[in-house]
């Protein structure tokens, strides 16, 4: 036996080099099977029955606090005006709405509200959330719970690329849509040659910006593109001294009214007399009444009795119509929800086909047109669009503070 050439030191290695290999071994695997397991818990929360007594439930989520909250408001009426209806004339099938409170533009509530929603086993569909990036954020947990969103407000075109598909849909027309009817509005109309665009540094806002600009130069218009945190800023000054005495438009696609009448005022404090512009964030009457500004909103049944009834009831003398959509979201929901429960149980994912199965005739539509989903991309709509192309709304604010259909 030779013992001085035994060489205990290199045996050891080897022993932890095995157990390392072994320990990485279990590692991959404890991954591998959690990996495995997501889409299972998917899958079983997709295909689990949930029982249909006389009332179903559906979450609702809109910005009832933060900076937004005034159009929260009349997301909330609308929806809630949409429940009372429906139980109305549904005394075997009435639905309840469990609010959640997503403080845009707070994506991180948002998600916290998403994440609510998919653990609540009760739930079968959600109404919102209201902003473009909202809706980013909360797909994945509301798609990890196999739970379909409409949202009535949300208008990012590329939330409809089809990597949403059959998850996501909208009961208002895409950017895309509305960055046509400004343009058009502007060069056509107003005979803009010089805009300055300003995006509000979020989702929502920069796509649209994107957009407009894109087309207005285009059109040989000159767009000069600036930004600002419409969520943090209160003085604009800096902003302001960066926009031409001879602008003729600026177009600010904000969420936030209250912050584009703050800048409004600044902007014609500092003796400019540029036209402002802004998108469907802005159509909220209450918060945005700069004299002679413009706001495009979504198209809605004018005429229609239901906005008469909201008039007289909930809306107390206003007619809310932000909110209008929200409404129609609430509708598709219930609808997709009764079929679903026509053998007194239903799935998640039974709800999301029916949803995606939508039709309501113009003759009941508050949105003045037949609502059908879109099935597959066909420039400007994608899957979860609306099929029936609708023009957006143009409207001038008057010296009254009034907003008077111009277009």
């Amino acid at each position: 036996m030779q013992v001085r050439g035994f060489k205990p030191r290199a045996s050891v290695a080897l022993g932890v080099l095995l157990l390392s290999v072994l320990a990485l071994a279990a590692v991959l695997g404890a991954t591998a099977t959690k990996s495995a397991a997501a889409p299972s818990a998917t899958a079983a929360l997709d295909a689990t029955a949930i029982a249909c007594g006389r009332t179903q439930t559906m979450g609702f989520a809109a910005p009832i606090t933060g900076p937004a909250a005034s159009a929260g408001a009349q997301m909330v009426k609308w929806g809630k005006f949409a429940q009372t209806r429906w139980n109305r004339a549904h005394a075997r099938s009435k639905i309840r709405l469990v609010m959640g409170d997503t403080q845009l533009p707070d994506t991180a509530q948002a998600v916290r509200v998403a994440e609510g929603f998919a653990s609540n086993q009760q739930l079968l569909a959600v109404v919102g959330p209201a902003g473009s990036q909202e809706v980013e954020v909360s797909t994945a947990p509301l798609r990890r719970g196999g739970l379909a969103n409409i949202s009535g407000t949300a208008t990012r075109t590329d939330l409809t690329s089809g990597r949403r598909r059959g998850y996501f849909f909208r009961t208002v027309p895409n950017d895309d849509q509305q960055a046509a009817r400004a343009v058009a509005y502007m060069r056509v109309t107003l005979r803009a040659a010089r805009v300055v665009i300003i995006d509000a540094q979020n989702s929502y806002s920069v796509g649209l910006s994107d957009t407009v600009q894109r087309q207005l130069q285009a059109a040989g218009i000159t767009a000069q593109r600036e930004s600002v945190n419409e969520a943090t800023v209160t003085d604009f000054s800096s902003l302001i001294v960066r926009i031409p005495n001879d602008t003729q438009v600026v177009y600010v696609p904000w969420q936030l009214a209250a912050k584009a009448q703050l800048f409004g005022q600044q902007l014609r404090a500092s003796g400019r007399n540029a036209v402002l512009f802004g998108g469907d964030g802005l159509y909220v009457p209450d918060d945005f009444k700069i004299p002679g500004s413009f706001v495009t909103a979504f198209p809605v049944a004018g005429s229609h009795p239901l906005i008469t009834a909201y008039q007289s009831g909930p809306g107390g003398g206003r007619t809310d119509l932000f909110g209008l959509p929200s409404y129609v979201a609430v509708e598709i929901a219930a609808r997709a929800v009764e079929k679903a429960c026509a053998n007194r149980q239903a799935t998640r994912a039974e709800v999301r086909r029916f949803i995606n199965l939508t039709n309501i005739p113009a003759s009941q539509s508050l949105l003045g047109f037949r609502i059908r989903f879109q099935q597959r991309v066909q420039a400007p709509l994608g899957p979860g669009d609306m099929q029936t192309p609708a023009a957006y709304i143009v409207y001038r604010i008057n010296a009254n503070g009034e907003y008077v259909k111009v277009g």
